[in-house]
C-alpha cells in the first residue's frame, strides 16, 4: 500500500511538469542572390536588418553561414562576393572551409616544430616556451572553436584580455604571444586547415621600461658577494662534509659565471672534455690570470653555434676537478656530489636564495638578480676595461648590437671618462 502512495505520488509530479515548447527555427526572409545563384544574401528575424551570406560547400557537404556586419544592400553585395571569391580560392587550393578545432590546429603547430627540434633547428626549450604561449591562445578563443569560424581579427583584442586576465604580464611577452600566434596560423593556412593565413593584433606600442632587462651587480655589491661565498662555503659555517662540498660547487659556479660570461645552460651542460686548455698568463698589468679556452658546443649553446673561446676563470675549473670523482671527458663539470648526474634546478635556486638573504638583499627577485645576472656582470666589467665591443660579443656568443642595446648599462663614471676624452 505504502508503494502504491508513493507510486501515485510520483506519478503526478511527472505528469505536472510542462514540456518545453519546441524551438522554432529562426525565419529567414529578404532572400537576394549573387554571382548567379552560386551564393546567396539574405536577413533573419533575430538579426534585424543585418545582411547574412550563404553557399553551399560540396566537398564538405555544408553551408558556409557568415554575418556580413551590414544593412546597406550595395555593401553586402560587396561584401558577399568578396567572400565567395575568397572561399572559392580556397577551396580550389585545398583548404579547408570547415574542419579542425583551434585546439587541433595548436597540436598539429607544435607536433610540426618538434621536427626543428629533432633536426638542431631550435632548441628543445623553445619548443616549450612555445607550448606555453600557444595555452594562452586556447584559453582567449575556446579549445573547441572551429578555425572556419575566425578571421584575421579574431585575436585582435588579444592584449586587452591578457592583461585583465594577468594584470602583471609585460607588453614583451604579449608581443612575443602574438608573434607566436600569427605563425600558427600562418603554418594552417600552409598547409590548409585555415582559410586566413595569419592575425591582425591592435597595435602594441612597447616603452624600454618595457622592455625586461636583466639587472646585475654594482661593483660593491660583487666584492660584497665574494666575501659572502668566503664565509657560505667556510668549516665553521657548514661541519657538514656533503653540504660543503656542495658549497664550494656553487661558489666555483658563480665565479665561472661571472669570468666567462656563459649563460646559465651553457655552464651547467659543460662536460670535462670541453675543456681545450688551461693556462697561465700575465695581462697587461703584469698580473698573472687563469686563461681556460672553452669549447661551447652547438647543441648546448642558445644559438645553435659552436664556439671556441679563452676566457678568464682557469683556477676555478681546476679547483672542481680537485674535487670531483668523475672527470672523464663525458662527464658533466656541475655534476650533483658524488654522481655523474646534473643537480636539479631547485638546488641550484636555493643556495641563490640563501646567499642573497646572506648579502642582505631580500628582494633580489623584485630586482631581478638571478644566476643570469652573473654573465651580465662579467660583460659590463669588460666594457669597463676597455675591451673592444666585438670581442665581448665573441666571447659571450652574441651580437654587437645585442651588447650596445642589452648590456650597455654605463654607469656615470663611465660617461664621465667618456667625456673626458679629448
Amino acid at each position: 500500500l505504502c508503494n502504491y502512495w508513493v507510486s501515485l505520488f510520483l506519478l503526478r509530479i511527472i505528469m505536472a511538469r510542462k514540456k518545453k515548447p519546441l524551438r522554432k527555427p529562426t525565419a529567414q526572409h529578404s532572400y537576394h542572390d549573387i554571382l548567379d545563384g552560386t551564393a546567396k544574401l539574405f536577413r533573419k528575424d533575430n538579426s534585424g536588418d543585418v545582411w547574412q551570406f550563404q553557399m553551399w560547400i560540396a566537398d564538405e557537404k555544408r553551408h558556409l553561414r557568415r554575418s556580413l556586419k551590414t544593412t546597406d544592400l550595395k555593401t553586402a553585395v560587396d561584401r558577399g562576393t568578396d567572400l565567395y571569391l575568397q572561399t572559392y580560392s580556397d577551396i580550389k587550393t585545398g583548404r579547408k572551409i570547415f574542419g579542425i578545432t583551434l585546439k587541433e590546429l595548436v597540436d598539429a603547430y607544435l607536433n610540426w616544430r618538434l621536427e626543428d627540434v629533432e633536426n638542431g633547428n631550435i632548441k628543445k626549450s623553445r619548443h616549450s616556451t612555445m607550448s606555453s604561449q600557444l595555452k594562452h591562445l586556447v584559453s582567449f578563443k575556446g579549445a573547441s572553436t572551429k578555425i572556419a569560424s575566425l578571421d584575421r581579427g579574431s585575436c585582435y583584442e588579444y592584449a586587452k584580455w591578457k592583461l585583465k586576465t594577468y594584470p602583471n604580464t609585460k607588453k614583451i611577452t604579449i608581443r612575443n604571444e602574438q608573434s607566436t600566434f600569427a605563425s600558427v596560423f600562418s603554418y594552417g593556412y600552409r598547409v590548409g586547415y585555415s582559410h586566413i593565413d595569419t592575425l591582425d593584433f591592435r597595435k602594441l606600442v612597447l616603452k624600454e621600461t618595457d622592455i625586461s632587462r636583466r639587472s646585475t651587480f654594482t661593483l660593491s655589491e660583487y666584492d660584497k658577494l665574494l666575501r659572502t661565498l668566503r664565509s657560505y662555503v667556510s668549516k665553521k659555517q657548514c661541519p657538514d662534509e656533503k653540504e660543503r662540498l656542495e658549497r664550494l660547487l656553487v661558489r666555483d659556479a658563480i665565479l665561472i659565471a661571472s669570468n666567462t660570461m656563459l649563460r646559465v645552460g651553457e655552464k651547467r651542460q659543460l662536460r670535462w672534455g670541453d675543456i681545450l686548455n688551461i693556462e697561465k698568463i700575465f695581462d697587461d698589468k703584469e698580473q698573472e690570470v687563469s686563461i681556460v679556452t672553452l669549447q661551447v658546443r652547438g647543441e648546448i649553446s642558445k644559438t645553435n653555434r659552436t664556439r671556441k673561446v679563452p676566457v678568464r676563470g682557469g683556477q676555478y675549473f681546476e679547483r672542481i676537478r680537485e674535487r670531483a670523482i668523475y672527470t672523464e671527458p663525458d662527464d658533466f663539470i656541475f655534476s650533483a656530489v658524488g654522481e655523474r648526474t646534473m643537480p636539479r634546478k631547485q638546488f641550484w635556486y636555493n643556495h641563490w636564495k640563501v646567499i642573497m638573504e646572506m648579502m642582505g638583499i631580500p628582494d633580489y627577485k623584485t630586482r631581478n638578480l638571478t644566476w643570469y645576472s652573473l654573465r651580465h656582470f662579467g660583460i659590463t666589467c669588460r666594457i669597463r676595461a676597455k675591451a673592444d665591443l666585438i670581442d665581448i660579443a665573441q666571447l659571450a656568443g652574441t651580437s654587437l648590437s645585442h651588447i650596445e642595446d642589452t648590456y650597455g648599462h654605463w654607469d656615470v663614471s663611465m660617461l664621465k671618462n667618456a667625456s673626458m676624452k679629448n
